[in-house]
């Protein structure tokens, strides 16, 4: 079990991620790709990312068990503003943190392989070594389904921001994923080992994240930044760049027109298909009808909060409504295009 301390300065201070956060995504990928569990999900991507690696894993292996203690150095905090920005953390991580770290990895296996450390300690150039290897696995395994997992993020991000407006941190905090119950002033969560982690003012960021499965994720250090990894809400399967499957063209076709432009732009901040049909001017069944259309072209992503659906933009269909594919790449509007959509129906 895990505990999470709040004071009333901590309530005040908790904040969603802007994002997902590629290095989480990176590491926490890894367990899924040696986790035989959620083959709907995961079944396609293990298989397809298989093939594009080359030797990736190795290093990263012996620093991420299968399932327990991994070393916090692998995910900086400053990897939340991109993964450049977090490989550059990685490779300035303090010589005694290192140390301090493998120590740890060392004596949580219960049975330590007879073989040399994952890492010479004494060598700075190994740090670069590892971001290399990171660079690569996620150059496979998470950069061509980038676009989804960000679109996932995202919709998860609208769900606990109309909890916050519903009803402050309180409902935030009592929103999260089943697995996460609040209790205050502590948030406790399924967690494989008993772990206390007092906040003392520091509020909390909730880092939504594709990859995580079942339980949260916590820094093992209490004195890093309080973040807590946890799983999004989502049904699909992640779809790469240049995949087959049902191509996005023919709904993009049906997209003309300036009822479904004023239905895009009513779901830009996260709407309820009633809240759709309101703010759009057209019926409820108009309503649903529209944003399957927008779902089909990977344009919306589409999540159940509880009685009721939540729709929120895809980043394709933020660029589309803010005047073109700005900021959206060719590979960004290629993969978004598609976006497989969950059995959750409007």
């Amino acid at each position: 079990m895990l505990r999470i301390h709040f004071t009333g300065r901590d309530l005040g201070g908790v904040r969603m991620a802007a994002g997902p956060d590629p290095l989480w995504e990176t590491i926490l990928s890894f367990h899924r790709l040696r986790d035989r569990r959620g083959a709907l999900v995961f079944g396609e991507w293990r298989t397809e990312t298989r093939v594009r690696l080359k030797g990736e894993t190795r290093l990263l292996g012996a620093l991420v068990p299968k399932r327990g203690y991994f070393p916090d150095f692998l995910n900086p905090p400053e990897s939340r503003f991109g993964l450049a920005e977090g490989l550059e953390a990685l490779r300035a991580t303090p010589g005694e943190q290192v140390r301090t770290e493998l120590a740890l990895l060392a004596s949580a296996s219960p049975a330590p392989p007879a073989r040399s450390a994952p890492l010479r300690e004494d060598d700075p150039a190994e740090l670069g070594r590892l971001a290399g290897a990171l660079r690569a696995y996620h150059r496979a395994a998470v950069e061509p389904y980038w676009p989804h997992i960000r679109a996932r993020a995202e919709a998860d991000r609208v769900v606990r921001g109309r909890a916050l407006l519903d009803g402050g941190t309180d409902e935030l905090l009592a929103t999260l994923p089943p697995m996460i119950r609040w209790r205050a002033p502590v948030l406790e969560a399924d967690y494989p080992v008993d772990r206390e982690l007092w906040l003392d003012g520091r509020g909390l960021l909730l880092q939504p994240s594709f990859f995580c499965r079942a339980t949260p994720v916590v820094y093992r250090d209490p004195a890093l930044p309080p973040v807590l990894v946890y799983p999004v809400t989502y049904a699909d399967a992640p779809v790469a760049v240049g995949h087959g499957g049902r191509g996005a063209g023919a709904s993009l076709g049906r997209l003309v027109g300036r009822t479904r432009s004023a239905v895009l732009s009513a779901i830009e901040h996260g709407t309820t298909t009633s809240e759709l049909a309101r703010r759009a001017g057209v019926s409820l069944a108009s309503a649903s009808q529209h944003a399957c259309v927008l779902r089909e072209a990977g344009l919306v992503v589409t999540l159940r909060h509880g009685n009721a659906v939540l729709h929120s933009l895809t980043p394709l269909g933020a660029a589309l409504l803010h005047g073109g594919a700005q900021g959206l790449s060719r590979r960004d509007f290629a993969a978004t295009s598609y976006v497989r959509n969950g059995p959750v129906t409007s």
